[in-house]
This record gives C-alpha cells, structure tokens and sequence, in this order.
C-alpha cells in the first residue's frame, strides 16, 4: 500500500514522533499521579473517610493491604456527627465497598475513644455507612463523607483535650495492677 495523501502522511509521521517521544519520556506530562482517594472512589467507597492530609500511601494490588501515613500534627481529628481521632500511621484492607483490619482511627463514644475495625458502604444507594467501632455498628449519612476533611490536633478543638483513650487491646498486667491499688484503698 503506497501512502499519496500528503495529510495522511503528515498524520502519520506526527503520530509516531508522538509516540516515540512518549517513550523516551518515562513521566509524560499527561500522566495523572493517583492518590489513595482515587482508591477509595474505585472501591465504591466516599474520599472523606480519611482527612485531606495523607502524606504518603501504600497499598498491596493482591490482598489490598494498605498504609497510610498522616503528616503532623498527629494525632489529628476530625468532627461530622461524631469526632474522630487519626494517628499518624493507619493500616487497613480495602476491597469493594468495605475496609476491613483497620487500625490508627478511633472514634468517640461520650467520653471515651473506641478504635474503629472496619468501615462498610453495602448499597451505595441507601446514603449510609457503616462504621464498626468496637462492638457496635454505628451508621452515619454518606454525605458527611462525601468531601475531604481538614485534620485538627486535638488540643485545638474546645473542650476535647482531656477525654479518656481506651487502648486497643488493653495490657492484662495494667488491669492487674489498676485492680490491686484499688483493693489497697478499700482496705486502709
């Protein structure tokens, strides 16, 4: 086949200088970075779950093991319905509509901070998401959700900086030794 269009043969010439200097540049210009709340939306799942401040990410394409990392101020909060607390390091595993294995958020409850295990958004229709906090499931509207969030250190948000943090696996020895001061002064 012989090329005798002149336009034809301009198209073609442009087309593979095109693609030629695509491969020597290993970062094109047009190549779009994605961040973990590309992630999240490709999982059916809102990009304010985590607040706007991820600093760096890591996820696993085979399990979907992932970690994030939060700059300072750490650990920050966030307030919708109800606050909830982002440590610098958080890990979980995503897959579609749910993050399961969470660690490095809490949520709180009255006055105490619950570590939240997983969070779940079953039928994206239905506007609610499901947090598993502790022992309960709390539900919440996705449109809290919906737009990232600016992370807060703790002790700028009023009133907050004193509450009680229950650790996530509480240490045996420590309920031992909280139980015996306590059976002291009962006795003296």
């Amino acid at each position: 086949m012989v090329l005798r269009n002149p336009t034809t043969m301009a198209m073609l010439l442009i087309a593979a200088m095109t693609l030629s200097m695509a491969e020597d540049n290993p970062h094109p210009i047009s190549a779009r970075v994605v961040t973990f709340y590309d992630i999240l939306s490709s999982h059916g799942l809102p990009i304010g779950i985590f607040p706007k401040s991820i600093s760096d990410f890591s996820v696993d394409p085979t399990s979907g093991g992932f970690r994030l990392r939060l700059p300072s101020p750490s650990p920050c909060d966030t307030v919708f319905e109800t606050r909830l607390r982002y440590e610098c390091d958080i890990t979980g595993r995503i897959s579609y509509g749910r993050i399961s294995n969470l660690t490095g958020v809490t949520a709180q409850e009255l006055f105490l901070w619950l570590p939240v295990r997983g969070i779940q958004v079953d039928i994206p229709s239905s506007g609610l998401i499901y947090f598993d906090v502790e022992v309960v499931s709390k539900q919440f509207s996705l449109s809290f959700f919906e737009t990232l969030k600016d992370c807060t250190s703790p002790e700028e948000i009023d009133g907050y900086s004193d509450m009680l943090k229950i650790p996530q696996k509480p240490s045996e020895n420590i309920m031992r030794a909280h139980s015996t001061e306590q059976e002291k002064r009962a006795v003296s």
